[in-house]
């Protein structure tokens, strides 16, 4: 028997936000097995938390979207180390996070009383390839906007802290909400361009307390639309920072960006970006989260032949069941 939450990532009230599945204790699952839980949850990703297989970390936790495992995921983090704290009623306090590629990542743990929020500091920002005028032109009509639409600020460019995003800036929220992606078109340039998620964002947002409006598409890994996405927004603000876009004193820059509202699941990051002193940015996200629910997964034993369970689909994975 595992334990089963669903947490709603980046915001303090259910069903708002990023809904992610986490898998407490999930030693002992096959890929096929975490593949499926990750496909019956139908959430962008879902997390399964390991125990460490070295002393560099304290856990490891694996990403796994409906289709695909990914390298790390900024609101199944939030998610994961939210179910540790409320499972485990843990207090504050920091740990090292290993992903499945291996990734070291710290987490923070912040409790405040009934109240939990997750700290992830996510990789050193690197800076990819600026789509050139054909591309962005394409991208544009991906994204069903116009020449107009397109902010005149910064590229449009591959940016990575551990898992890229293209970030492109349109000229405010309403372009941002307007947009009707071709799902089949942002695929194509995805493989071209060398990046699965197209990150777009308006610092036109319409209110005081946020600096972005974004939202996130990722077809290519089967991700038609991502409602609030950690690993876009710590990238967004290395970003803003690298182009001299915003005001950064001293090289920091901490800002609140809202997701989600085009798809009635709004919720806000806390960024912080720092520079290093050999010019190298680093991000970290800071974010709430509430529980969705709670569940007992029972999944078969290691022979993959349990006597009330069948197996089914192209993965031929063995059947698994919620309580």
């Amino acid at each position: 028997m595992r334990i089963l939450y669903q947490v709603d990532a980046f915001t303090r009230t259910p069903f708002t936000g990023n809904a992610a599945g986490v898998v407490l204790t999930a030693q002992g699952m096959t890929d096929a097995e975490m593949l499926a839980v990750a496909r019956e949850l139908n959430n962008s990703e879902t997390a399964f938390v390991l125990p460490p297989d070295g002393s560099d970390h304290d856990v490891r936790v694996r990403f796994f979207t409906p289709t695909t495992e990914v390298p790390t995921c900024g609101h199944a983090t939030v998610g994961a180390h939210f179910a540790r704290a409320v499972e485990y009623d843990l207090p504050s306090c920091s740990l090292v996070q290993k992903t499945g590629t291996g990734l070291l990542q710290r987490v923070e743990v912040h409790r405040d009383g009934d109240r939990v929020r997750i700290g992830m500091h996510q990789g050193v920002a690197g800076f990819g390839a600026e789509l050139d005028r054909h591309q962005v032109d394409r991208l544009l009509r991906g994204l069903g906007a116009g020449a107009g639409d397109l902010a005149d600020n910064g590229p449009v460019q591959v940016v990575s802290t551990g898992h890229s995003k293209v970030l492109v800036e349109l000229r405010d929220r309403t372009a941002v909400d307007a947009l009707k992606p071709n799902p089949a078109a942002l695929m194509e340039l995805s493989h071209e361009v060398g990046s699965n998620g197209f990150f777009v964002f308006s610092r036109a947002t319409g209110d005081a307390g946020l600096l972005t409006w974004s939202r996130m598409f990722a077809p290519a890994i089967g991700i038609t639309e991502d409602p609030v996405t950690g690993n876009g927004h710590g990238p967004l603000g290395a970003y803003l920072v690298w182009h001299g876009i915003v005001p950064a004193p001293g090289g920091r820059l901490t800002f609140t960006g809202r997701q989600g509202a085009a798809m009635g699941r709004p919720g806000d990051i806390r960024v912080h970006v720092e520079t290093q002193f050999d010019g190298r940015l680093l991000a970290s996200i800071t974010g709430d989260a509430a529980t969705a629910f709670r569940a007992e997964l029972h999944s078969p034993p290691p022979d993959g032949h349990p006597a009330d369970a069948t197996a089914s689909g192209p993965l031929n994975e063995p059947g698994l069941s919620f309580r």
